[in-house]
């Protein structure tokens, strides 16, 4: 049952940052800022950081093993840490 509540949940941040990952490349178009392609990378790699750790989950089983279980959670914490820094900056140099 709580794979389901994390398939759930995952799928939903998925769509959603993959919505803002639309919208700013959406922005990027009507005002050539390149703020807009940071703001979707950043969006991109956040999504990509939860996409892979479902993704394995599944793949895995959710295995209790600790070298997964490390394994999962770095590539979804740099993803995701990438994916923030990059949204960070686009709002930073929003009017570079």
């Amino acid at each position: 049952m709580i794979e389901l509540v994390y398939a759930v949940l995952t799928l939903m941040f998925i769509v959603a940052g993959l919505t803002m990952v639309g919208m700013a490349m959406r922005a990027y178009v009507q005002t050539s800022r390149n703020a807009m392609l940071h703001l979707s990378l950043g969006f991109s790699l956040a999504v990509a950081g939860a996409a892979a750790t479902m993704i394995s989950a599944f793949l895995t089983d959710f295995a209790a093993d600790g070298a997964t279980t490390q394994s999962l959670l770095l590539v979804n914490s740099g993803l995701t840490t990438f994916g923030y820094l990059f949204v960070m900056y686009s709002l930073v140099n929003y009017d570079a």
